[in-house]
């Protein structure tokens, strides 16, 4: 079992000073290693059908729209699951999650993980400069999340940008995040696309 694993927004609290008011976690998991090749090869046939350098990488933020939904629609016709969380920031109210950015992700991580279906799931997360924080993850999922059985057997950090299926977990959480923006007349377009593939999203607000 493979899982894709990104996030979207920030784990700030400074909602006054520009830190996102909604944070997502979304993995993409896929039972058969053959369908996660072959959503990558998709991923690569688009980006050269479009004109992109090789290398170029698919972020939901930064990424043309129509691109985004064009690639979804393409990918989505491979058998991946997605398990994720929208967190309306204004609903948490521990010091703790509030003032330390590793326990806030690592909460937020395991809410997605632990009522999971995974069993002996090889796990990849962006972990590209800037987020060390998700380096304590690692330890943290494997001790909480394993409680009872052998959900995870491997925790790798790779680069987004080497990595097609993470960069699909972040147009995934990017869906997500955008769903939850009520200034976006577009909000439920990405959603829709990607709506058969939902084994959970919970809103936690």
């Amino acid at each position: 079992m493979l899982v894709f694993l990104d996030d979207s927004g920030d784990p700030g609290f400074k909602l006054d000073k520009g830190s996102s008011s909604h944070f997502v976690i979304a993995c993409v998991i896929f039972n058969d290693k053959l369908e996660a090749e072959e959503a990558a090869l998709i991923m690569k046939k688009y980006r050269q059908k479009v004109g992109w350098k090789e290398g170029s990488e698919f972020k939901f933020n930064k990424t043309n729209k129509l691109k985004i939904k064009e690639v979804l629609e393409e990918v989505c016709r491979i058998d991946f699951r997605v398990r994720a969380i929208c967190v309306d920031k204004l609903k948490i109210y521990s010091r703790e999650l509030k003032t330390r950015k590793e326990s806030f992700y690592n909460y937020i991580i395991k809410q997605v993980l632990a009522k999971s279906d995974l069993k002996d799931a090889d796990i990849r997360l962006d972990g590209h400069a800037g987020r060390e924080y998700k380096r304590s993850a690692a330890a943290y999922l494997r001790k909480e999340v394993n409680v009872g059985g052998h959900k995870i057997t491997r925790i790798r950090f790779v680069d987004s940008r080497n990595n097609l299926l993470i960069q699909l977990a972040d147009l995934i959480a990017g869906s997500i995040h955008r769903s939850a923006d009520k200034t976006k007349k577009d909000r439920g377009d990405y959603l829709r696309i990607i709506k058969d593939h939902i084994d959970d999203l919970w809103y936690f607000q």
